[in-house]
């Protein structure tokens, strides 16, 4: 790796965009994508409910398994390529507005979508181009945020995750009988942040960041996962990976248990309860994170906090367990937000601090994100088994206690980061 070339982060000031401003617009651009996510995950599930209640959970599971493949694939493609893009625009830049163009239209087509086929088609390609976005946009800060400001970076796009699931809960359960409009407003929103990025921030043209080295694209995609041999990036990766499954077995199959196993109290409907569950999990979680992010970048400490995440999820996992009422949802719901909200305060400034190759930025954070949308294909799977063989829901939160709890210290043996 070349120690001449100059990189974005370490580039005069008057080549970058103020920070400020740019961790403005990684907030809308992650508030804006993660709603799309959040916003599906509640008006497919009733779409489907509308088409066949009875093999409701068996077809959010395939159509979520199925999808979450596309975006496993396309992530790592949309950063490897967008680390190959030499335009005038810079290389983040022509994803950014190119995959929320097409992503618009996508959405808009789901929207349309009458059978069970149309919407699992629609889903898979809304994931693989908004997955695209989310590589462009995540490999931003490793390209342009000091390293020793990555955790307040990591804490912005912590606390945009939170918002955007509150945006997306919130406009999925005004607008559950008005499907097409919400979706509109999803890839509207995604567009706006593209959009406002190319206009008001500055992308690194060529020369202002270290090149990969000269390979083509096809040996790109054959090597891109030569990054899990570095051991510090594997540990963080399978942390990564257990964390976000623990965490997405019970997220995904919330509007079911809140409709088949919590107690609401008379008059509430399961997509109304969720918005509101919702909602206090993702304040209590941006409390943790802008909390966390921080105190992460003070103390100088990473692991520390993704360990005290993965203990809090479990404890917070025991409440529905035990207790099957409203009331203790709630408290279950800010509990495991603040939990997940303290992890993110962190995660991604962890992931950045051990990429292997920085010229190789926006393909390594493309291998992490794997670890993101992978346990979303498997997820819904394990769910559904650990539903149907070990006696419904109490056992599913058994399962995601425990996959949490290996995933939080799966990074105590990372060497490079505290």
């Amino acid at each position: 790796m070349s120690t001449d070339a100059p990189t974005p982060a370490d580039a005069p000031a008057a080549r970058r965009t103020p920070l400020v401003p740019l961790l403005t617009l990684l907030l809308l651009g992650n508030v804006s994508v993660i709603a799309v996510f959040t916003g599906a995950s509640t008006l497919i599930p009733a779409r489907l409910a509308e088409i066949d209640p009875a093999n409701k959970e068996a077809l959010w599971g395939t159509i979520q398994g199925i999808s979450a493949v596309f975006a496993t694939l396309f992530n790592p493609i949309g950063g490897a390529l967008s680390d190959r893009t030499r335009s005038r625009m810079g290389r983040r830049h022509p994803w950014l507005l190119g995959s929320a163009l097409i992503g618009f239209g996508v959405l808009a087509f789901l929207g349309s979508a009458t059978t069970v086929v149309m919407i699992g088609i629609a889903w898979c390609l809304a994931q693989a181009v908004m997955n695209i976005f989310m590589a462009a946009l995540t490999a931003i800060i490793p390209d342009r945020v000091l390293p020793a400001r990555r955790g307040t970076a990591s804490a912005v796009m912590g606390v945009g995750t939170s918002l955007g699931a509150i945006v997306g809960t919130q406009v999925a359960a005004r607008y559950v009988d008005e499907g097409a409009l919400a979706y509109l407003i999803f890839g509207g929103t995604v567009l706006v942040a593209a959009l406002l990025f190319a206009t008001c921030t500055r992308d690194p043209r060529p020369g202002e960041y270290e090149e990969s080295q000269n390979v083509t694209l096809a040996e790109s995609f054959v090597t891109f996962l030569a990054a899990l041999k570095h051991r510090d990036f594997m540990w963080v990766w399978l942390g990564r990976a257990l964390m976000v499954l623990g965490y997405f077995m019970v997220l995904m199959f919330m509007l079911f248990i809140l409709s088949d196993y919590i107690t609401l109290p008379e008059g509430l409907k399961p997509t109304d309860a969720m918005a509101t569950a919702v909602t206090v999990s993702t304040v209590a979680g941006m409390a943790a994170t802008i909390i966390g992010g921080p105190l992460s970048d003070w103390t100088g400490r990473r692991k520390l906090f993704v360990v005290a995440s993965g203990v809090v999820t479990a404890c917070a996992l025991l409440i529905p367990l035990l207790v099957p009422t409203w009331s203790a949802f709630l408290i279950y719901a800010g509990l495991h937000g603040a939990a997940f909200g303290w992890y993110s305060a962190v995660d991604i400034a962890l992931m950045t601090l051990i990429l292997p190759r920085s010229e190789d930025a926006g393909r390594d954070m493309g291998v992490l994100n794997i670890a993101n949308a992978g346990p979303q294909i498997i997820a819904p799977f394990i769910a559904a088994s650990v539903i149907g063989a070990f006696g419904g829901y109490p056992a599913l939160f058994i399962t995601g206690m425990v996959i949490s709890l290996v995933g939080a210290v799966a990074v105590l043996p990372v060497k490079s980061v505290r």
